[in-house]
């Protein structure tokens, strides 16, 4: 087995990896409102999201088409660049995994494929109207839109069901959350899944075993979906608590809104092939379902932290990116590889020792929130 078979089997695990981490990260996306609402019980609705996360990815191949081909040019993208891509991806999301926070997996990913990119190849590799366009516009429109979308929902839905009884309402729409949260997870699925499969689609191109134009092959695809799934199954429950408890209170009717909200947001950008965000468009809703429901409080403190993450993360994703494509250039070929990679599971098992001090799981994640991101010491 040559060295460049290796280097792209290597490549590849990182991609799912981060893949993995994309689904315990966004888990809170499909999940949050209807586990602090009591509308699923925590294991029940991870378990929920996990299969539908794996349906969704085998419907829409958009996405993973933008990633592969419409952030970067492929004739400039090496293997190295694609693993120290995914290493940045990878480090956001395990650092704002340990604070709880709700940030972007997707432009974790894109940041560090662009700041490997621009190190390793120069500015001319960045489709940079690409990356404006499909990117950083969504990016600002999508969280606004579904934040509108949920906060008209909410005062809709409250207005239509004024007569019903409290009784009636909340049990008729932990029903209907059950149906929503579903579409979400499905959506999720459809959004994210392809990010992962432009990713290795990128790799398999750079070392010349697909064709430039060539679409995610099937094993891609099945791989993908797998990881995923696998990750949401485990829950991120340190962001589920912020998303779900931190925001806002929610109720039934609330929860209803925003997962509906978010589904429609992320279905539409699917079919257009925008990598936008998940994680901004369901923070987007939740806050637009506090807003539509009368006397309800949004903790704006908690949204500010959000949003200072969101701006930084494709710099400090990017800057992670391209620290690891020049780790790998300076020491070379394998071996820079293998000790980048190597210092990448230090650092992730650090942050795993660390996060069980103040651990969040399912029996914890819906007590009352305190501004931290656990309350009982539990394992994970």
């Amino acid at each position: 087995m040559d060295a460049n078979t290796v280097l792209l089997g290597v490549v590849v695990a990182t991609a799912l990896a981060f893949d993995f981490t994309n689904g315990f990260h966004d888990t809170a996306n499909a999940m949050a409102t209807s586990i602090a609402t009591g509308a699923l019980r925590p294991k029940a609705a991870v378990v929920l999201s996990a299969v539908l996360n794996f349906a969704g990815a085998f419907l829409s191949l958009a996405v993973a088409a933008t990633i592969a081909q419409g952030i970067v040019d492929a004739g400039a993208i090496t293997l190295t660049v694609v693993f120290a891509g995914l290493v940045g991806g990878l480090a956001w999301n395990l650092v704002t995994w340990y604070f709880g926070i709700p940030s972007s997996s997707s432009h974790a990913l894109i940041g560090g494929v662009v700041g490997a990119t621009l190190i390793a190849a120069g500015p001319s590799a960045v489709k940079g109207a690409g990356l404006v366009s499909k990117v950083l516009i969504p990016a600002v429109l999508a969280p606004l839109a579904a934040m509108l979308v949920a906060a008209v929902g909410t005062y809709l839905v409250y207005v239509t069901t004024r007569n019903v009884p409290d009784g009636i309402r909340g049990r008729g729409f932990r029903f209907g959350q059950i149906g929503s949260a579903s579409l979400v997870s499905l959506a999720h699925g459809t959004n994210d899944a392809q990010k992962t499969m432009g990713v290795i689609t990128l790799a398999l191109i750079a070392n010349g075993t697909l064709g430039k134009d060539a679409g995610p092959p099937l094993w891609v695809i099945v791989a993908s979906a797998t990881a995923i799934a696998l990750g949401t199954y485990l829950g991120g429950w340190r962001v589920i608590r912020t998303l779900g408890k931190g925001l806002t209170e929610i109720e039934t009717p609330q929860g209803f809104a925003a997962e509906g909200s978010s589904a429609a947001v992320i279905f539409a950008s699917s079919h257009f092939g925008f990598p936008l965000s998940t994680t901004h468009v369901c923070a987007g809703s939740v806050i637009g379902s506090g807003l539509g429901r009368r006397l309800a409080e949004v903790r704006w403190n908690v949204a500010g932290r959000m949003a200072a993450a969101w701006l930084l993360t494709l710099p400090a994703a990017a800057l992670v990116g391209a620290g690891a494509w020049k780790g790998v250039d300076l020491i070379g070929g394998a071996s820079g590889v293998t000790i980048v990679f190597a210092l990448a599971l230090l650092g992730a098992g650090g942050l795993y020792l660390a996060s069980r001090r103040t651990s969040v799981n399912a029996s914890n994640v819906n007590d009352d929130w305190t501004g931290r991101p656990a309350t009982v010491k539990e394992p994970v």
